[in-house]
């Protein structure tokens, strides 16, 4: 339990004791009134005294109308009611208020720090020392002193202090902290770790590729850390409303207290009455539940996310996600493995080795999944090839020299760009042309696999309402018609350039119903201008991409694309829970408030009013942090 929380607990519950003492001493002893009042006014300081602090720190800095002002007033107000004339004392009802009040801010760090402890456990992703291998020795660091390029030790049971590449070792990782998904993760040599995994099993040697700031870790926490400073609408609304809603409510208690008096012939035998009333009306008006509630729903609904790897920059994209009617979706490495395979080699004048030859030589630099699975498919690179004179071409593919031919690897828009009349393919997949010395030479098909979730991804976004999946993609026409009916997309577009995208995005985002929201998934590795276009840009699988993480609005850690929908789902709930909120506090205090200017409402029910009914929006908003 925090210390301020303690301290809390401690003072409500030694006033709720010197309350009970108060109480029973009054009711053995006829005492005076002031000495009635002296035997409240401790419980009342007790309970109170950070209270009335804080009241007098704001009316100080020129703030002064606050819930810890409403407090104190009618507090005050209620122990010296019965000096008027004909009015009943109401000392115990004063000590109540105010300790119900405390009981309130009570609950509100509990549930607080319960959201907290969710955004916390991330923090425990990040190591304080590593092993680093120096001069021949290891050498126990901290991870802020280690540079890109050194090698770490990572021992079974030791949590992956720095990103890197695996040069020597196999093993399992647990990225649970990352991703929320509890199966381990095979891990071998020159594969990628990402810092915040736990190794599992064998000892790994790994060359680090990013230094301590910039590692995943680093980056989720900071993105974390800063996501309270985006208030959503529903904040907004609260806070502005409370500016207004407090200064109204004390002329309206004041007016209360003074006009009924006035216009009554009998001022001094009703006023006792009216105040009484006021006073009940102040108390009654406290928008705790509101200020108090509303934020708390969204910080717990981003912490319940965040512990099912869902990582949300701010509240407002919170409640943009629950608006979502149209989801558009990159295609390679989001609805796909983004493992290609070479499926079809077919030449022209010329044999299929030597085709792919030319085409793994020409690609010989480039780090893009095609490029990899035609190396992968020609692994005899070594064979004294000079390749010079690289340009790729983003979308269209790579140019180059390849023992003094020029060679040009792509697709068809780079074929048309160098004037090679080219062959059309039938087969399923990518197709790449290549074309050597500006003579057509064949080309190779290249096929994805989509993801095992991926259908289940679409059919969930459907039964959650979402009106319109579309997916946006560089590969050729059939391939993406095949992909899209297979999972049963609504519209898809083909062969386009990343600007194509971009495009494409400005049109649905003109085409959307009002008051939606457009989100586009995408991998992050490419698609910073359409993630940051969209309303609600979602990297997925963004382990390690930094671009991804700056440019999106949220990031899914892992890369099932399923994931989507449960975003979406749990944004709705988060959003559903702070509006009952909303309007479970309003229409209590608006109905309450209404017998109390009649006067029958008791100081009992003003207290349920505020306190309870902050108790319970806090409580309920502490539902959304349970996902």
């Amino acid at each position: 339990m925090e210390p301020e929380v303690k301290k809390n607990l401690t003072r409500v519950i030694v006033a709720s004791l010197l309350l009970i003492a108060a109480w029973l001493t009054d009711r053995a002893l006829s005492l005076p009134l002031r000495g009635r009042l002296l035997l409240y006014i401790v419980p009342w300081l007790v309970a109170g005294s950070d209270v009335i602090k804080e009241a007098a720190e704001n009316i100080i800095h020129g703030s002064l109308f606050d819930e810890n002002l409403l407090m104190v007033v009618a507090t005050v107000g209620a122990l010296c009611i019965g000096f008027l004339p004909d009015a009943e004392p109401e000392f115990a009802e004063a000590v109540f208020v105010m300790l119900f009040f405390k009981v309130g801010e009570l609950f509100e760090e509990l549930a607080e720090g319960k959201s907290r402890e969710a955004i916390s456990q991330l923090t425990d992703i990040r190591p304080d020392t590593a092993v680093v291998e120096r001069n021949g020795e290891l050498v126990t660091v901290s991870p802020r002193d280690i540079v890109p390029g050194e090698i770490i030790v990572i021992r079974p049971g030791d949590r992956v202090p720095m990103d890197g590449i695996v040069v020597e070792g196999a093993s399992s990782l647990d990225t649970s902290a990352l991703t929320g998904e509890s199966v381990p993760r095979g891990i071998d040599a020159e594969d990628d770790v990402m810092s915040g995994c736990i190794n599992l099993t064998g000892v790994l040697r790994v060359r680090v590729t990013r230094s301590f700031g910039e590692s995943t870790a680093s980056r989720i926490l900071e993105l974390v850390e800063n996501a309270a400073e985006s208030k959503s609408k529903s904040e907004s609304f609260i806070t502005g409303f409370a500016r207004y809603y407090t200064p109204a409510v004390v002329f309206c208690a004041l007016l209360l207290a003074f006009l009924p008096p006035l216009f009554s012939g009998d001022f001094a035998g009703s006023f006792a009455v009216w105040l009484r009333r006021a006073l009940t009306f102040l108390v009654i008006s406290c928008p705790c539940a509101l200020v108090i509630s509303v934020p708390l729903t969204f910080f717990g609904g981003i912490g319940g996310a965040s512990r099912r790897g869902i990582l949300v920059k701010g509240a407002s994209y919170l409640e943009s996600l629950s608006r979502t009617g149209t989801v558009v979706f990159d295609k390679t490495g989001t609805l796909t493995e983004g493992v290609f395979e070479v499926t079809a080699v077919h030449p022209e004048h010329r044999d299929e080795k030597h085709l792919l030859h030319l085409a793994a030589h020409a690609e010989r630099f480039s780090t893009h999944p095609i490029a990899l699975s035609l190396r992968r498919a020609y692994p005899d690179e070594a064979d004294d090839c000079t390749v010079t004179d690289v340009t790729e071409s983003s979308g269209l593919g790579v140019r180059a020299c390849v023992n003094g031919d020029i060679v040009c690897v792509g697709n068809s828009m780079l074929m048309d760009s160098e004037g090679v009349p080219w062959i059309p393919c039938e087969a399923a997949g990518t197709v790449i042309h290549v074309s050597v010395n500006g003579e057509y030479a064949g080309h190779i098909v290249i096929s994805d696999r989509i993801k095992t979730d991926a259908v289940q991804a679409v059919s969930s976004l459907k039964a959650a309402g979402v009106m319109k999946t579309v997916m946006l993609t560089g590969d050729h026409p059939d391939t993406a018609k095949a992909v899209a009916d297979r999972l049963g997309i609504d519209e898809y577009h083909a062969e386009l350039l990343p600007e194509n995208k971009v495009n494409e995005l400005e049109r649905l985002l003109s085409e959307k119903a009002g008051g939606e929201s457009l989100i586009f998934v995408g991998d992050g590795l490419n698609d910073a201008p359409v993630l940051t276009r969209a309303d609600i840009g979602l990297a997925m699988g963004a382990l390690g991409s930094a671009a991804a993480i700056e440019a999106a609005d949220i990031v899914l850690m892992d890369d099932k694309p399923s994931k989507v929908a449960d975003a979406i789902g749990i944004a709705r709930r988060t959003v559903r829970i702070a509006r009952q909120n909303i309007i479970f506090a309003l229409a209590v205090k608006l109905a309450v408030l209404i017998l109390a200017a009649f006067g029958a409402a008791p100081m009992g029910l003003a207290v349920f009013a505020d306190v309870g009914v902050t108790v319970l929006a806090i409580l309920n908003a502490s539902r959304a942090l349970r996902i």
